[in-house]
């Protein structure tokens, strides 16, 4: 493990907190368009949430294949051709004019996207241990947050102008791929096992209660997230408050800021609670934001909901990180870490399909119905699966 001091340190977190940031560029950017994008193909709104499952799909099934990849030849040879693929994909997006084409280029910005949000992960857990990769988990979730709340806001801002000048984004996933050949200064596994003695391990590590219960809550954080929240959030701003693209997307950037905020005090946090009984109240805040969304009528009320949303996921969401990387080696970490992506894009990819069924059946309050009960869920499997001690 390289040192935390030595120089190269410094341009690898640069590096690093830039892969996050474009890891939540295919979503986060182009929500507050939803509204537009449903009127200029004329889809409806229950359709919208096709363009997240085709985004995320590819990472259900290719994830694992390129955290086994990053693992038998090395983090930045997958990394550079991901982001690549993602920029290059994205870029075309803007000039589709047929709603099955977008989707279908969403698709191949997906496969490019599959293995970004867990090299990054896993490139912390190389390089750092202890309290010192607590804490830089912390603030890469925070950085992931800024990045959440910017895009939203600058999507919003964008889409006011046309729904396709939103897909110009990616392509700052390709400097960052240049940058990334010539400065990431990264360990690499050395002396590989078997391959049989590889997979022998990874299940090993897998195989465990708590890793089960952590996978699991990832799931349903990423099926809320994805769904009552990122999906049906903008329309419930649209049709309660008729607010703007812009407005919908000032309004989800609070949510990530108060995620940041709460994300980069994680260390702190992390000396004083049991990583339990972090996860624990971050279920509980998750609960309490949804059933303030359901009968959220005014300005007031849906900062107070948002507010309460972004501090349960900015606990949530890094500890179970965190939790996860020191359950494996180096050796093993990427197609480890690969797994927890490729589950929390199962959770991105049903997230909105389920909720929807929900939307369908009971309209916009189901949708924060079912989000409600998806936190108790979480809440029940980290209650019951989850044994965790501070790190």
């Amino acid at each position: 493990m390289s040192k935390p001091n030595s120089p190269g340190i410094e341009k690898n977190m640069i590096i690093i907190f830039g892969v996050t940031l474009i890891a939540v560029m295919g979503i986060a950017s182009i929500t507050p368009a939803f509204p537009g994008i449903i009127k200029y193909f004329g889809i409806s709104t229950q359709q919208v949430g096709w363009l997240i499952a085709a985004f995320t799909l590819p990472g259900i099934f290719l994830t694992p294949v390129s955290g086994i990849l990053a693992d038998r030849l090395g983090r930045k040879l997958v990394l550079v051709p991901s982001l690549f693929i993602f920029g290059i994909a994205g870029f075309l997006c803007s000039f589709m004019r047929d709603f099955h084409s977008l989707l279908a280029l969403l698709f191949i910005e997906g496969i490019g996207a599959a293995g970004l949000s867990s090299i990054n992960i896993t490139l912390i857990g190389d390089l750092y241990s202890g309290e010192k990769r607590t804490a830089l988990m912390g603030y890469n979730a925070s950085i992931l947050s800024i990045g959440t709340a910017a895009y939203p806001a600058l999507g919003g801002f964008i889409a006011a102008f046309g729904w396709h000048y939103i897909f110009y984004l990616p392509l700052l996933a390709l400097p960052l791929g240049i940058f990334v050949i010539f400065g990431l200064n990264n360990p690499e596994p050395k002396d590989h096992q078997g391959i049989g003695e590889y997979f022998r391990r990874i299940w090993k590590n897998i195989n465990q209660r708590s890793v089960w219960g952590l996978f699991l809550v990832n799931m349903l954080v990423f099926v809320l997230l994805y769904g009552s929240y990122l999906t049906y959030f903008p329309i419930l701003l649209s049709e309660r408050l008729q607010a703007s693209s812009v407005r919908i997307g000032l309004m989800m950037s609070i949510m990530s800021l108060v995620t940041a905020t709460t994300s980069s005090q994680l260390g702190r946090i992390n000396k004083r609670f049991q990583s339990k009984t972090i996860l624990l109240f971050g279920a509980s805040f998750y609960f309490l934001s949804m059933l303030s969304l359901l009968i959220s009528q005014s300005w007031i009320q849906i900062v107070v909901s948002v507010i309460v949303f972004g501090l349960g996921h900015g606990l949530l969401v890094p500890s179970i990180q965190n939790l996860l990387v020191g359950f494996t080696s180096i050796k093993e970490r990427a197609a480890f870490m690969s797994v927890n992506s490729m589950v929390l894009r199962i959770g991105q990819t049903i997230g909105p399909l389920l909720i929807g069924i929900f939307y369908a059946i009971g309209n916009l309050q189901a949708s924060f119905i079912a989000g409600a009960v998806v936190a108790m869920m979480m809440f029940g499997v980290i209650a019951g699966l989850v044994k965790t001690s501070n790190n």
